[in-house]
């Protein structure tokens, strides 16, 4: 007997670096966040929060988006990818 497939799942991982003594950790539908001083976890927390609404508008699921969409969505709401050395 097959096994049927599995259905896709995305999730967004941030991960605070600049620590403050603090243990902060916020999960949402599709999105973990981990570490960071108060106000780069609020940040992360507020970026993850503007994406999924991105998503809503566009009526579609984290699985379901391309990066290149992904990217567009995350240029929307104020992030933008670094460049690499």
């Amino acid at each position: 007997m097959a096994n049927p497939p599995k259905k896709k799942k995305a999730v967004i991982i941030g991960v605070g670096l600049d620590a403050d003594g603090s243990r902060r950790v916020t999960t949402g539908p599709n999105f973990a966040l981990l570490g960071g001083s108060e106000e780069t976890h609020e940040l992360m927390t507020e970026k993850a929060v503007k994406i999924n609404e991105q998503l809503k508008k566009r009526g579609k699921a984290l699985e379901e988006v391309s990066a290149a969409e992904f990217a567009d969505i995350a240029g929307e709401v104020g992030l933008s990818r670094t460049q690499r050395r």
